[in-house]
């Protein structure tokens, strides 16, 4: 008998549950959440962890997480996790929020939990475009960029520019870390996966509010393949949405120690 040294490479992360995707194919929600379950379990803080699912695409996302979470009305997932993490102020407390969600109808919560320098994680998902209800115009859809309610392109003029959320909100004096990063290629997914990381350790820490936006792809309402809809984000969202840090103060001493 031939014996095989196998070695194991890839596995489900102990924070997720064994069950099929709602995902559309090629959307990078679902890289996202093995993102957090892989970190949290780096962590040791799967026990200690309560998300609040939003409203939109990731409306179940309380499905796939083997952990704590809870479901937010539209758009007020902050001040459902305010209230959560001053309950329980040892808990890795997170919202998981799609633009639709935090930057139109839930943008006066955010802002408003990021001023009070809330000690609570935001992961922002920007696909441009609100993608559970059909791909309507959204507060992040580029200039020019049709969608089912801009059939003609997003004209500046009549419908005003995109929201920078995170450059907005890292002029807030409680945030102490917003940085944005993309999901469209394997460097940039293990950047994420740092900048994950560092964001719940500033919550850990008490340093104030965190978020990292993640730009992500939308191949069916941006009527693509899954590959083209990676060029895409690439070509067409970088620009208007750099990845970098825009606000990292609180951060410093614990990168500086090693910790991504």
């Amino acid at each position: 008998m031939i014996e095989l040294d196998v070695k194991l490479v890839y596995r489900r992360p102990l924070g997720f549950e064994e069950r099929g995707t709602h995902y559309c194919p090629g959307c990078t929600h679902g890289v996202a959440h093995r993102l957090i379950a892989e970190v949290l379990e780096e962590m040791g803080e799967l026990q200690h962890t309560i998300g609040v699912a939003p409203v939109g695409c990731a409306v179940f996302a309380y499905n796939y997480f083997a952990f704590d979470f809870v479901e937010a009305p539209h758009g007020r997932a902050p001040a459902m996790a305010t209230g959560i993490k001053r309950t329980l102020p040892d808990r890795i407390v997170f919202t998981y929020q799609g633009d639709g969600d935090l930057a139109s109808i839930g943008m006066g919560e955010i802002v408003a939990a990021a001023a009070r320098g809330e000690q609570i994680t935001t992961v922002f998902i920007n696909n441009t475009n609100y993608g559970m209800t059909g791909g309507q115009m959204a507060p992040t859809t580029l200039p020019g960029q049709v969608t089912t309610s801009s059939p003609l392109g997003r004209d500046v003029e009549r419908q005003g520019y995109p929201i920078r959320t995170a450059e907005m909100l890292a002029t807030l004096d409680g945030a102490a870390y917003v940085v944005r990063r993309s999901l469209h290629d394997a460097r940039n997914i293990r950047l994420a996966k740092k900048a994950l990381r560092t964001a719940f350790e500033v919550q850990k820490q008490g340093l104030g509010f965190s978020m990292v936006e993640l730009l992500s792809t939308c191949p069916t309402n941006w009527n693509m393949t899954p590959a083209n809809a990676r060029v895409w984000l690439a070509e067409h969202m970088l620009p208007y949405y750099p990845v970098g840090d825009f606000k990292v103060s609180g951060a410093i001493a614990f990168e500086k120690q090693g910790g991504n």
